[in-house]
């Protein structure tokens, strides 16, 4: 079971703190934008979407 990691880069404001949250690196900033660059490793515990003040992200379980 995983999940599925999304940045809405419309909303995203790149300060970073789903980079600095996540406790398995998910996230990148490139462009001054969050990427879920490792979604495999996702644990799903929606810290990074507590923490993101645009709302411009979604986890989903597959």
């Amino acid at each position: 079971m995983g999940y599925t990691v999304t940045v809405d880069h419309d909303k995203c404001t790149g300060d970073g703190e789903c980079v600095d949250v996540c406790p398995v690196e998910v996230y990148e900033l490139q462009n001054g934008k969050a990427v879920p660059v490792n979604m495999e490793e996702c644990l799903g515990c929606e810290s990074c979407i507590e923490v993101c003040p645009s709302g411009a992200i979604t986890v989903e379980e597959n």
